[in-house]
């Protein structure tokens, strides 16, 4: 899909749901959303990693910080309280999902 798709798709998402329209919310939105939570729960180097993104730019303590897939798995089950075969078991005491089991 192209972003002019994405583009229409919540604009006709705030016609329907205004809170949608007032908040601005859009796939960018919900990217950084995901990722802000990622990164504040882990890791900047999760985050990045989550994100996509690769230590060819950046600040150079990114060649120094990494994170594997399981970090990005453990993150993304925990996120959406699903289990992941690659998550390794976390216990977060202040756990924003509780109940939330891996």
């Amino acid at each position: 899909m192209t972003s002019r798709r994405y583009d229409h798709l919540w604009c006709r998402i705030g016609q329907r749901l205004p809170w949608v329209a007032a908040q601005g919310i859009s796939t960018h939105w919900l990217r950084h959303t995901a990722l802000t939570w990622v990164e504040r729960h882990f890791s900047y180097a999760t985050a990045r990693v989550y994100a996509g993104h690769t230590d060819s730019t950046g600040p150079a303590t990114t060649t120094y910080i990494k994170a594997d897939l399981q970090a990005v798995a453990t993150a993304l089950a925990v996120m959406t309280g699903q289990p992941h075969p690659l998550a390794v078991r976390v216990e977060h005491p202040d756990r924003l999902f509780r109940g939330t089991r891996l």
